[in-house]
């Protein structure tokens, strides 16, 4: 009967002693392949770097820019007249001093004849006047023939009709003044742009007849070429810098000029500074008001640090570079400069030397271990 009951017990035994040893060697097994994992960590991939020099780049800008005149002047008239004749027309080249128009205005012909006759009037009585003080004068010196009061009233006499005569000459000159205007002359060489009055046309220097400028005399043969430099690039500019640009009428050609003007101060709405390039243009061809796309030169007058612009982040918090120091990646902040190609200035917390990743990106974690490679 013993026998009977104790053989389900060693059955039960032996399958519970079989399953406590196989969990056994499965915990073994798994303990051990979590050792050799922790035991044998995954290497930082190696980086490409270089080392920080300085250089000189040179770039340029394109900016679109307006071809204005040297000089351009609207030609209105001095005093009132009719035109008589016309001497010049549109496309006319004049030179300075040229006679453009001639007016006539009749009343200032009869100012001028009564002005010219009051003037010989007064010169006769002057001449007079004159002849009478040196008689009294010499009169005087005869004891008792002239009082000392006759000469004082001769000589009063003689220096108030030298005084007119003065002013009589002065109204003359007015007159005479007044007359030349008439005669519409060039103020300098250049070109006639525009005509606004015909042959009999009535001027003057207000109301009707100068709603619009006779002529519009502009100079050609030298022209402004006006350009706004945007702030972050004026300290590259200066005076006789040569620029170089090309306009739709000429595709195919290049001008050139140089700086010769710059206004010193930015803009306040653009932020930019005008800057204006004489230009010759002894051939005409370039035309007043034409627009221009000007190419500057940005040359570096000092050496800056230089990176590929592979090298440069460009994050949502700002722009860096990464820089390896004591074998960790450091994210060092950094301002862009001037561009070339595939290569940047840069300004920042950063020294000629310093180990510098090459293709960088922001899988790269500031403080994580790197492994470098030289480029």
């Amino acid at each position: 009967m013993n026998r009977l009951i104790n053989k389900p017990y060693r059955n039960l035994f032996a399958v519970l002693s079989s399953l406590l040893l196989f969990t056994s060697l499965t915990s073994c097994h798994s303990s051990e392949g979590k050792e050799e994992t922790e035991e044998a960590p995954e290497a930082p991939a190696a980086m490409e770097v270089f080392t920080l020099k300085k250089g000189k780049l040179s770039s340029s800008l394109q900016l679109p820019g307006e071809l204005v005149a040297y000089r351009d002047v609207d030609i209105y008239a001095k005093v009132s007249g009719f035109i008589k004749t016309l001497n010049a027309d549109v496309g006319s080249e004049v030179r300075q001093g040229q006679l453009l128009a001639l007016a006539e205005a009749p009343e200032l012909s009869a100012q001028l004849a009564s002005a010219e006759s009051k003037l010989k009037a007064q010169e006769a009585l002057s001449i007079a006047s004159k002849a009478n003080y040196e008689r009294i004068l010499e009169a005087s010196k005869f004891s008792g023939a002239v009082s000392k009061n006759d000469v004082d009233q001769a000589l009063a006499k003689r220096n108030a009709d030298l005084a007119q005569l003065e002013a009589a000459k002065s109204s003359y000159r007015e007159v005479a003044d007044l007359k030349k205007y008439l005669e519409i002359r060039a103020p300098f060489d250049g070109i006639i742009s525009a005509r606004n009055a015909s042959t009999g046309a009535y001027i003057g220097p207000s109301g009707k007849g100068s709603e619009f400028p006779l002529f519009v005399l502009t100079e050609q043969k030298r022209l402004r070429l006006v350009i706004s430099v945007p702030e972050a690039y004026t300290g590259y500019v200066d005076q006789n810098d040569e620029v170089s640009f090309s306009v739709k009428a000429f595709p195919d050609k290049k001008f050139t000029g140089q700086v010769k003007r710059q206004a010193g101060a930015l803009d306040k709405r653009l932020r930019s500074e005008r800057v204006e390039v004489d230009v010759i243009n002894s051939d005409k061809k370039l035309l007043p008001g034409m627009v221009a796309e000007v190419n500057v030169p940005l040359p570096i007058k000092n050496s800056t640090l230089i990176v590929p612009k592979s090298a440069i982040i460009n994050s949502t918090t700002g722009v860096f570079v990464v820089k390896v120091n004591d074998g960790k990646a450091e994210w060092i902040p950094v301002k862009k400069g001037l561009e070339e190609k595939d290569k940047v200035e840069v300004f920042g917390d950063i020294k000629e030397g310093d180990t510098i990743i090459a293709e960088a990106n922001e899988e790269i974690r500031d403080g994580v271990p790197v492994s470098v490679k030289t480029k």
